[in-house]
């Protein structure tokens, strides 16, 4: 399965041009994220909101696993190179819900020391309707599902 979809791709370039025309505005820009890669084989997680005018770029939040998330940028290239044992790698999750915009993600994950714990406590708000349905979130095929 490739990493990103042309769809996927899309939508965080579109994401990234944003981005830069609120920052030339002295605007704040605080997407819902698009991507989600994970390690099936350990605790390394990455979710993407941009995608660079490279088109290797991304920026989002990254967890190595090791209790920090950070806000960042990561290169996609470097994700797809790394090689996992049984002959693995990195993946794409292909169901993943945005959930809520890259602010509260940050936060979540942050004070609960990863995005694996910030995404089952982002669900359980959903299911108790704490979470707001957005305005602007990515439908269906803009997240790379059935590509």
């Amino acid at each position: 399965m490739s990493l990103l979809s042309h769809s996927l791709a899309s939508a965080l370039y579109a994401n990234g041009l944003s981005s830069r025309i609120h920052a030339a505005q002295g605007g704040r820009f605080d997407p819902w994220p698009v991507l989600k890669l994970f390690n099936p084989v350990g605790a390394a997680t990455w979710i993407a909101t941009e995608l660079g005018e490279d088109g290797d770029t991304l920026f989002g939040l990254a967890d190595l696993g090791f209790g920090c998330p950070e806000l960042g940028s990561f290169s996609l290239r470097e994700i797809k190179a790394v090689r996992l044992p049984f002959g693995l790698a990195i993946e794409r999750d292909r169901l993943f819900d945005p959930l809520a915009p890259l602010s509260v993600w940050t936060e979540t994950a942050q004070r609960l020391g990863s995005i694996t714990r910030a995404e089952a406590a982002l669900r359980r708000r959903k299911a108790d309707r704490l979470l707001p349905e957005p305005h602007s979130r990515p439908e269906a095929s803009e997240r790379g599902e059935g590509s």
